[in-house]
């Protein structure tokens, strides 16, 4: 069902997949969609809506339009979101390591409720779990690091025949994909073999996966 009411928070999260794009999270430019469909799209909400909060965000100061009025972050908005991102991930721990949260659900939930912990909370969150590096689905908490490591990674729809990999991170927009991911055994850290590319299949775990083709795009592997 879609959702509606989306924070600025959100949609500067949601923005910033954009800017900093790796497999499934494509990036703005010709040809592709315009940024309000992209991000209605990844909120589930209505492009008229999406069109409304970009304006508002542009009119703080949070993003710019570039020639092809893509919506670029600005120095503010891009430190904003880098924190929205950050406290995302570290509330998703918090759920899986402290209170017995599958991974699939802490995702759905840490979106749920990060407005309502402080700057302050969020560092001792940190500091609790021992200053984590990722979350439970593979991303970095410190986007610095998520953007270095993005030249390490491909989508595993990028790859050939016979090629093995190792997964890193899973797509997280999509909660229905990332319980499917799960459920399959297609977690970070799991070492795989491409069996085929059309249809994509893989072996996991002695075992053969199929996957469609927005699954093999929303997994990001680190080839062998």
């Amino acid at each position: 069902m879609a959702q509606q009411g989306h924070s600025v928070d959100e949609y500067l999260e949601t923005i910033y997949f954009l800017a900093f794009p790796i497999g499934e999270y494509r990036p703005m430019a010709d040809g592709l969609p315009t940024v309000s469909v992209r991000v209605a799209e990844m909120l589930g909400v209505s492009r008229a809506s999406a069109g409304e909060m970009l304006k508002r965000l542009e009119a703080e100061g949070l993003i710019e339009r570039g020639e092809q009025k893509e919506a670029l972050l600005t120095k503010t908005g891009r430190a904003r979101a880098e924190k929205v991102v950050r406290k995302h991930r570290l509330i998703e721990r918090l759920l899986t390591d402290f209170m017995g949260y599958t991974a699939a659900e802490a995702h759905v939930y840490a979106d749920e409720l990060g407005d309502t912990f402080s700057e302050d909370m969020v560092e001792r969150i940190a500091e609790r779990l021992g200053q984590p590096d990722r979350c439970p689905h593979g991303w970095p908490v410190d986007p610095a690091f998520e953007q270095r490591e993005n030249n390490e990674l491909a989508p595993l729809a990028d790859l050939p025949a016979g090629a093995k990999a190792t997964i890193v991170r899973l797509a997280e927009h999509d909660g229905d994909l990332l319980h499917w991911f799960y459920d399959q055994g297609l977690e970070p850290g799991r070492e795989l073999e491409v069996r085929s590319t059309e249809p994509m299949a893989v072996r996991l775990n002695g075992g053969e996966v199929g996957l469609s083709d927005k699954a093999a795009a929303g997994l990001f592997v680190r080839p062998a």
